[in-house]
Formats: structure tokens, C-alpha cells, sequence
């Protein structure tokens, strides 16, 4: 049974709702920048950092299924997925706080472990607030507004990411605070930044929990009738079941969401020990230095440009994606941020590095938005948050292979030199462009002019 058509939403509602992956992402860039920078100054070996760097897909994988299976079926005073977005804003603040000051709770347990807790329960609550957002554009949107959707969300996480990612940069040159600091302690250029990166996350999600608004029960039964069939689904053993029946389209997402999240996860991981060894010529194991310090604020400064790049990009996306294709815009994209991780072994000075950080950002904004804007158009509407959050196991598995694999294959195949993981990760994101043309995509090629906007009350 078909049901009524959606009304489109006007342009500040689609803002509103997406506006906490601003926050969401201001956070996660200081993880993704100053992570391994931390857990190094906590005595972690560069062998090891990929290790750590387990806690994001693991929880991801577990929680993200769990909550968007639960999402499906909360309905409350706060909404059907606002509820979720609150308690990971709050958990995620907590985190932010707490993992840079690991080393004041030396007394319970050694720093670098504290530090893994930390970052283990940031990650978790990132997708507690994650994957809820990526479900209501699903949700509120009719088909033809999906990309411009997911691209608006693109853009915010890009101009967060601009911001966490440059901020330890920032405080340190224009500021005046401390870049360096004794040995087995964070800088406070570093710790600060997580402290406004907790304010910030905390302040966008409220905004959208009080500025945006979700469909009743009633309304959502008139837009999808079939919703109704979930009730006889319910219960986690259902996860499974919708994980063995996914949509063709989906398994076939399932190959580049693998090659591109390996890719990812190499950058994220190695970036800063490659930068610092093949750029800033730093010795391995000297974490304390103030060229290590320079090889890490320009890591981070250097984050804030791809990201910076990608919420440009995700603006124009989806008139490149209507002009051609969403499968042809991602295989672009894709193999403009391939050739540029494998660039980057041929510079050799800092101030070229920005160069390849424009075709990564290009990368990112597609990953963040074309995937999903596919994959909203093949998956039935009343399973959008369990479908999107078993569509995370595509991005955590590969960065789980990855964790696992990657530092061991830097220490005896690339011996310790960090720079081959990028290079590595490069060749990943080709393949990952020639895979996505052959996924079975179902656009809807309707101009999005054609209808009247609508503000949903």
C-alpha cells in the first residue's frame, strides 16, 4: 500500500534538524586530530595506535544497529529520534573532558588506559547521537529532498570539523596557550579545545531537539502505511533478520563503504606519525618534542582544510549528482581523495600539504552524504534506523580489519614508516571509486523545483 506523498520542508527546517552534526562533528574532529597524539603521549607505541583506535568501530557496530532498531519504535514527548540525540550530547560532553586529563586519575589505573576508556565512550555516545540524525532526514524528507538533506548535514559536519580540527592550532599560534607540556601530560592548547568542543556538541544538539520537529505516530502511519507490518518484527533477534534480507543495492554499497572506511581509518590512525616522521624528520618515540608538537598542530590544522573543502563540496554535490549521477559524482570523489592520500609520500615540506587535502575533502563530502542518499531510496521507510544503523557495520568493519592489521602490517611490512599507510589507504579509496559504479542505484531524477515547500509544523 502506497501512502500520502511528503511534504517538502523549507530550507531552515532541514538546517534546524541537522544543526547538532555541527557539535557532533567539532568533537569527533578533536578525537580524529588529537587522538593519537594523546594516547602517544601516554606511552602508546605507533604499532599500537590502530589498536586503540578499535573502540570507534566496535561500539559503532554494536550500538549503532541496537539504537536505530530502537529509534524505529520510540515514541515520545521528545520525538521518535530526539530522545537519542540528548543522552549522546550528554555522554559525549562527559567524554570530551575527561580523556584529555586521563593522566589526572593515574592513581586508579595507568593514563594510557584511562585514555582508552575515555575514548571508547566517546565513541559509543557519538553513535548514540549519530546515527538517529541520519534517520530523520529519512524520516522528514521526501525522496527527491534526501541529497539536499544529507548534503546539508555534509556541510555542517565539514564546517564543525573545520573548526575542531584547526582549533589546538589555533589557541597555540594566535591564543598564546601552551603547545608543549611535561612528558606523559596533554598540552593545553589540546585540553581547551576539548573543553569548548564539549560546550559547542552540547549547545547545537539542543538546538535542534527544540528547533526541529518529528511526525506523530498517526502522521507517519498516512506517509508510510507500511509501517505497520514492524510490530511483528519487534525484538533484537530482528536485527538479524533484517540484516540477512538487506536490499541488493545494499551489499553492493557494502564493497565501497568498505574500501573507503579502510582508507579513512589509515589517515585518521597515521597520519600524525607520518607527517611527523617523513615531513618534520621526528625519530620514533619522541612524542615530547616541540617539532612533534608542530607535526601534530599542523595534522590538525591540516583536518580543518579537508573538512573545510568537503562542506563547500556538499553544497554543489547534488547538482553534480543530478547532472550525471550519484554513482558517477562518489566514483569522482572517491578518486580525487585516492590519488591525493598517495601524494602525499612525494612532499617534502609542510607547506605543500595542503594541496592533497583538497582532494580528500572532496572524498569526505561524498562519503558523508552519497551513500546515504542511495541507500534512503532502496530501504523500506519504516526500518530506516535499523537499516542505516546495520549500514555502519560497512563503515566499523573495515576500520575493525584495519585496527586490527594495519599497525602490524606498518611495523614488519612497512617498517615503522607510517607514510606507507597512507599510501595504502590511497589505493583503497581507487577501488572503492571503481566499485560504486557498479551498484543498482534508484535515483529520483524529479527536479526538486517541481513542488511547493512546506514548513512541518
Amino acid at each position: 500500500m502506497k501512502g500520502m506523498a511528503k511534504p517538502r520542508l523549507s530550507v531552515a527546517r532541514i538546517w534546524n534538524m541537522s544543526m547538532g552534526f555541527f557539535g557532533i562533528q567539532f568533537g569527533f574532529a578533536l578525537q580524529n586530530g588529537n587522538a593519537s597524539r594523546i594516547l602517544q603521549t601516554y606511552g602508546a607505541e605507533v604499532e599500537h595506535l590502530s589498536l586503540f583506535w578499535l573502540a570507534a568501530p566496535l561500539t559503532g557496530m554494536i550500538v549503532q544497529p541496537v539504537i536505530g532498531h530502537y529509534s524505529d519504535r520510540t515514541w515520545n514527548r521528545l520525538g521518535r529520534r530526539r530522545p537519542y540525540f540528548l543522552f549522546g550530547a550528554l555522554a559525549t560532553a562527559l567524554a570530551l573532558i575527561l580523556l584529555p586529563n586521563s593522566s589526572m586519575l593515574a592513581y586508579l589505573l595507568p593514563p594510557m588506559l584511562i585514555g582508552a576508556g575515555m575514548l571508547t565512550l566517546m565513541d559509543a555516545s557519538i553513535n548514540v547521537a549519530m546515527e538517529p540524525f541520519r534517520a530523520l532526514v529519512a524520516d522528514n524528507l521526501p525522496d527527491e529532498q534526501r541529497s539536499q538533506g544529507f548534503s546539508a548535514q555534509t556541510f555542517l559536519i565539514g564546517a564543525g570539523a573545520v573548526l575542531g580540527s584547526s582549533l589546538p592550532y589555533l589557541l597555540a599560534t594566535y591564543g598564546g596557550v601552551s603547545k608543549t607540556a611535561a612528558p606523559g601530560v596533554v598540552p593545553d592548547n589540546v585540553i581547551y579545545s576539548f573543553y569548548i568542543g564539549a560546550v559547542v556538541l552540547l549547545a547545537t544538539i539542543l538546538w535542534s531537539i527544540f528547533t526541529s520537529s518529528e511526525y506523530t505516530p498517526e502522521e507517519f502511519e498516512r506517509f508510510n502505511p507500511e509501517h505497520t507490518e514492524q510490530a511483528s518484527s519487534a525484538g533484537l533477534a530482528a536485527i538479524v533478520k533484517d540484516f540477512s534480507s538487506m536490499p541488493a543495492a545494499m551489499k553492493q554499497l557494502g564493497v565501497v563503504q568498505f574500501c573507503s572506511w579502510f582508507a579513512l581509518f589509515s589517515m585518521w590512525v597515521f597520519t600524525t606519525p607520518a607527517v611527523a616522521q617523513h615531513i618534520y624528520k621526528v625519530l620514533p618515540g619522541d612524542t615530547s618534542s616541540a617539532t612533534f608538537a608542530d607535526a601534530g598542530n599542523r595534522v590538525g590544522f591540516l583536518f580543518s582544510i579537508y573538512s573545510a573543502v568537503s562542506a563547500i563540496y556538499a553544497l554543489i554535490l547534488p547538482v553534480i549528482a543530478r547532472k550525471t549521477s550519484r554513482k558517477a559524482a562518489h566514483a569522482f570523489s572517491l578518486a580525487a581523495g585516492g590519488l591525493s592520500l598517495i601524494s602525499i609520500y612525494f612532499i617534502r615540506t609542510p607547506e605543500l600539504l595542503f594541496l592533497p587535502m583538497i582532494g580528500i575533502g572532496l572524498a569526505w563530502g561524498s562519503i558523508l552524504s552519497t551513500p546515504y542518499a542511495i541507500l534512503s531510496s532502496v530501504i523500506p521507510s519504516h526500518k530506516t534506523g535499523v537499516y542505516m544503523g546495520i549500514f555502519n557495520f560497512f563503515i566499523t568493519f573495515p576500520q575493525i580489519v584495519n585496527g586490527i592489521f594495519g599497525g602490524l602490517i606498518v611495523k614488519h611490512l612497512f617498517h615503522e614508516k607510517a607514510i606507507y599507510a597512507l599510501v595504502m589507504g590511497g589505493g583503497f579509496m581507487l577501488a572503492a571509486a571503481i566499485a560504486v559504479l557498479y551498484v543498482k542505484d534508484r535515483e529520483n531524477k524529479k527536479s526538486e523545483k517541481e513542488m511547493p515547500v512546506y514548513s512541518m509544523s
